[in-house]
């Protein structure tokens, strides 16, 4: 029986050397730590880049996940896909100090998480963040699983707002009780629906991520002066009317919260077209929208062309 103990912490520098296969990789630094295991920065050695490598605190949990992540990459390498049957590396085991524990070793995605990349680049990235994020969320439900712990924590942007999924300790196939969630973000603690794992569930999941990234306090507000019974759609909804800035997102989250999308790639479609419409003032919502930072710079370099031109003519 493998045992672990109650905190893999290892410091930087510590040499983590793979029991069956003999991979060796280098403690660099955390990058995270939640309620399930440790995730760290690694450099493969000799001469390899650079990877994530998480160590778990339960061996049953951690190799449920790795057993969805196997599945996953199966099934999307048979799909001729190039996202999750690229994600995960290598599983194996570390002896230390009379136990071994196991981890694995998975693509290392460059980002922060989403409140913080919000909070740092404005709101105005909601909009492509979001399109990109629904799209994640559909390509994985199309490999039968839905990711159920849906949260900020759990959602890693780029620099330039690509999207990237983390910790699948808590994905469930198609039809099975959720197993893991986080409550506000959770359809059952909202009394909306079950917690069975489906489609509607991630995308109540991904309404609930929108309020709480725009509307964070009004949210507080609720949970902590409301009875649990008197939490439900119609408070959701009441929020959604009100705010502002929820407004150009106001149709399409009525229609999640209220559970009147098909699937998750209806939510996606619905988004881009009506949406994407609102926010840039387009009729053709079939492109990906310019973020606001972009118009400056393409303004500028507009004028310092049209400068160019004129001296050429004199």
């Amino acid at each position: 029986m493998v045992t672990m103990p109650l905190d893999p912490d290892l410091t930087p520098g510590t040499v983590v050397i793979g029991k069956w296969k003999n991979n060796k990789y280098i403690i660099q630094r955390v990058l995270g730590k939640g309620a399930n295991g440790i995730v760290y920065l690694v450099q493969r050695e000799p001469g390899g880049g650079r990877y994530a490598l998480k160590m778990g605190f339960n061996p049953l949990d951690l190799q449920s996940e790795i057993n969805v992540l196997t599945s996953l990459a199966k099934k999307d390498h048979l799909a001729d896909g190039n996202g999750l049957s690229s994600y995960l590396k290598e599983v194996d085991n570390y002896q230390a100090g009379g136990s071994e524990i196991s981890f694995y070793v998975m693509t290392y995605v460059r980002g922060e998480p989403l409140h913080l990349f919000i909070r740092r680049n404005g709101p105005d990235w909601t909009m492509l963040v979001g399109l990109r994020l629904l799209k994640k969320l559909a390509e994985l439900h199309r490999l039968g699983y839905i990711f159920c712990d849906l949260k900020p924590q759990n959602v890693l942007v780029s620099s330039y707002g690509e999207v990237e999924l983390i910790d699948y300790g808590g994905a469930s196939p198609v039809g099975r009780s959720v197993k893991q969630f986080t409550e506000w973000y959770d359809r059952g603690y909202w009394n909306a629906g079950s917690r069975v794992a489906d489609q509607k569930y991630d995308v109540f999941s991904f309404a609930l991520l929108l309020i709480h990234l725009l509307e964070g306090e009004e949210l507080r507000r609720i949970t902590g002066n409301s009875l649990p019974q008197l939490r439900g759609r119609p408070a959701l909804l009441t929020i959604i009317q009100k705010s502002e800035r929820l407004a150009p997102y106001r149709s399409w989250l009525q229609k999640a919260i209220q559970g009147d999308y098909d699937d998750a790639e209806d939510a996606f479609f619905s988004w881009k077209k009506h949406v994407y419409r609102v926010r840039s003032g387009s009729k053709n919502a079939s492109s990906e929208p310019t973020p606001g930072w972009l118009i400056p710079s393409f303004a500028l370099s507009a004028l310092i062309m049209a400068g160019a031109v004129i001296l050429m003519l004199r």
